[in-house]
Formats: C-alpha cells, sequence, structure tokens
C-alpha cells in the first residue's frame, strides 16, 4: 500500500484533485452568482469583484508566487495554499457580510496562486519522463473538469443546505488535500535558496523572467489562449440557436478537455510541446476565418473550443520541456498564472466592447488577432531559443 500511494501515478493524480479545489475557488463563486447577488444586494461592479478579485491578486503577484516556491520549497508552498484555503472557505461558509466576503477573496488569491504555481511544477517532477505530457495535459484539465463537477453539484447541495453549505463543503475538500499531499509527497523538496529577495530584486526578476525565451515562452502564449478562452465561454452561447444553446454551453468545455487529454496527449508523444501549441493555434485561426464565411454555429463553435484545447495541454507540458531546472519551473508556471489572470481579466471586456460595435466581423478578427499573434510570438521565441543554443 505504502509503495501504491508513493507511485508516481497517485502523485499525479493527488497533486491534479488538489488542482481542484483551486479551480473551485473560481467555480464556487461563479456557478452560485446570481443567488450570490440575491444574498448581498449587490448587483453590477461591486459583485463582479467577488469573481475577478483573485485574477487580480495573479495578475500582481504571479510571479512571486514562482521567487516564493523557490524560497520555501514547492511541497510546503502547495500545503500553505490547500490549508489557507480551507480555513478562507470555512470562513465563507458562514456567509460573512459583503466587505468581509471580499476580503476573504483576496486573501483566496494568495492560497489560489500557491497551488496553481506549486501543483503543476511538482507533477513535472515527478512524472516519468515519459508520461511527463500526458501528466501535465492531465493538469490542464484542471479548471473544465471543476467547473463542471460544481456546476452539477452545487444545486442540489445548496437547496439542502443553504448557500452557505457549497462553501463548507469546498473547506473540507481542501483540507483533506492539505492533509493528504503533506503526509504523501516527499518533504525533502527544499534545496539551499538565496537570501529573500528586496521588491527591487524582485521587480529586476520579472523582467529577466519575461526576457527570457525558455522562462516566458508558455506564459506569453497561454495570454492569448486565456485572452479569448473565458470570453467565447461566456459571449458564445447568446450566439447561438436557443434550441441549441444549453448543449453547446456543456459542450465547449468538454470539447477542449477531450481533444486535450486524447489528439493532445498522442501529438506530444511526437511532437514537441511548443509545435502542438502552434498547431491548436493554427486550427483556431482557420476555424475563425469559417466563422466570417460560414456564421456562428453550433458545432462550429465547439471545434473551435476542441483545437483551443491543444493549446491547454501542451502549454504546461512546455514548461518542463524549455526549463530543466525546478527554479525555471516554477517561475514559468508563475508567468502562466500571471498572464492567464491577465488574460482572463481582459478578454471578457475587449469582446464585449468589439460585439458592440455591432459588426459580424469583429469577434472573428479578434479571434484571428489573438491567435496569428500567439503563432508569431512562439515562432520568434523559437527563434531566439535556437540563436542561445547557438552560442
Amino acid at each position: 500500500m505504502s509503495s501504491l500511494i508513493r507511485s508516481p501515478l497517485f502523485l499525479v493524480l493527488a497533486l491534479w484533485a488538489a488542482g481542484l479545489g483551486a479551480a473551485a475557488q473560481f467555480a464556487k463563486i461563479v456557478v452560485i452568482f446570481p443567488e450570490l447577488q440575491a444574498h448581498y444586494g449587490q448587483a453590477g461592479a461591486a459583485s463582479g469583484y467577488l469573481v475577478s478579485l483573485i485574477s487580480f491578486v495573479g495578475m500582481a503577484l504571479g510571479l512571486v508566487a514562482g521567487v516564493m516556491a523557490i524560497q520555501i520549497g514547492l511541497r510546503r508552498l502547495l500545503v500553505i495554499g490547500l490549508s489557507l484555503g480551507a480555513v478562507i472557505s470555512a470562513w465563507q461558509s458562514t456567509m460573512p457580510g459583503f466587505e468581509a466576503m471580499m476580503l476573504s477573496r483576496f486573501f483566496e488569491g494568495l492560497s489560489h496562486l500557491a497551488i496553481v504555481v506549486s501543483a503543476p511544477t511538482l507533477i513535472s517532477q515527478f512524472a516519468t519522463q515519459r508520461h511527463q505530457g500526458a501528466a501535465l495535459t492531465l493538469w490542464g484539465t484542471f479548471f473544465g473538469v471543476a467547473f463542471a463537477v460544481v456546476a452539477l453539484g452545487a444545486p442540489p447541495l445548496i437547496e439542502a443546505y443553504g448557500l452557505g453549505s457549497l462553501a463548507f463543503f469546498h473547506a473540507i475538500y481542501m483540507a483533506g488535500f492539505a492533509l493528504l499531499v503533506s503526509a504523501v509527497l516527499p518533504s525533502h523538496d527544499r534545496t539551499a535558496a538565496p537570501a529573500w529577495p528586496s521588491l527591487r530584486e524582485i521587480a529586476r526578476r520579472h523582467l529577466t523572467v519575461y526576457a527570457s525565451p525558455f522562462i516566458a515562452a508558455p506564459a506569453l502564449g497561454w495570454l492569448f489562449y486565456t485572452l479569448t478562452f473565458v470570453s467565447l465561454l461566456a459571449i458564445l452561447p447568446a450566439m447561438i440557436d436557443p434550441s441549441q444553446r444549453a448543449m453547446v454551453t456543456a459542450a465547449m468545455p468538454l470539447a477542449s478537455i477531450a481533444s486535450s487529454l486524447t489528439l493532445g496527449t498522442w501529438l506530444l508523444r511526437r511532437l514537441q510541446a511548443i509545435q502542438v501549441i502552434i498547431t491548436g493555434f493554427c486550427l483556431a485561426v482557420f476555424l475563425a476565418l469559417a466563422l466570417i464565411t460560414l456564421g456562428v454555429s453550433a458545432w462550429l463553435v465547439i471545434a473551435l473550443f476542441a483545437s483551443l484545447g491543444l493549446v491547454q495541454g501542451a502549454s504546461f507540458a512546455a514548461v518542463p520541456q524549455l526549463n530543466p531546472g525546478l527554479p525555471e519551473r516554477a517561475l514559468a508556471n508563475g508567468g502562466l498564472a500571471q498572464m492567464g489572470n491577465l488574460g482572463n481579466g481582459m478578454g471578457t471586456p475587449i469582446a464585449l466592447a468589439i460585439l458592440s460595435l455591432g459588426s459580424d466581423l469583429g469577434l472573428p478578427l479578434f479571434l484571428i488577432t489573438s491567435y496569428t499573434a500567439a503563432i508569431i510570438t512562439h515562432l520568434l521565441l523559437a527563434r531566439m531559443r535556437k540563436a542561445r543554443s547557438s552560442i
């Protein structure tokens, strides 16, 4: 039994399941958002910060979490993130006042960052070389899977036990995984770390990270992915025939998960992760062009999300392929968190502003521009890596 729970497969699955708890920090608010608005009597921008405050924390502190992982160790940072998340959810289950709930969401942003930086870095450490791509592709599904589970489980839960029960269940889940990972993960994951950096050093490290074609590549491509992914989830269902709207709403994230775990995993055994990312973006450009000529349709939208699924898993798989050292991987995952939150925060307002112009070409051109920019960015960074390697 001891050998089973210490096996790479068990450790990867445990880390992925811990990641579901991090994704649920978004899902537990989004899924019951109308009920929370009614409870607090808040509407518009004020209540929207219940969702977006975590993203703002990620924008500001994504790389700081990567620095913390280097300083205190990945395992310790993960346990702290899960434990803090459990305490915060337990407090939220009491349904405190609106201002107190907002404050709790700020600290929950810190918990979220700690998990999404440390867990994929640990997965890349524990997965065998042969299965590393598949393991990180699995990690890439954590957001979609968590949203699907919470969307299914939340309505009967809050109907039976009240609005605070979802946060209470989440607190139990986070506490359970804090105990599990502290018990099964090797405890000696900390190497000799330098002294804690100053604020000036942290700012300088941001410049160093984003100037590196190795560390920054996954994050810079991820920015263009997140710029459109969440905004499309929010906007496209309203553009679909009402009779197909519910099916499309569920099928979009599921299509990205399915393509990531099947075609994406198959391609990662044959191609480098960056090549898979570029392939996904190229397919997405083609499908965005089809939106111009054919118009928005259910199956075209689902196919677009399937193409983005290739980007989803391969972006995480690119981190260990480009960065052999754990400190660099931690910083790269911090960059992914930072750019992902930036894209999530900017994407929907940009897309809504484009739609308000009233042109049918606006949204497809936004997609084509974003995905083409991602392809060009990855090709330029690949050229920079090749030039550095030849020196």
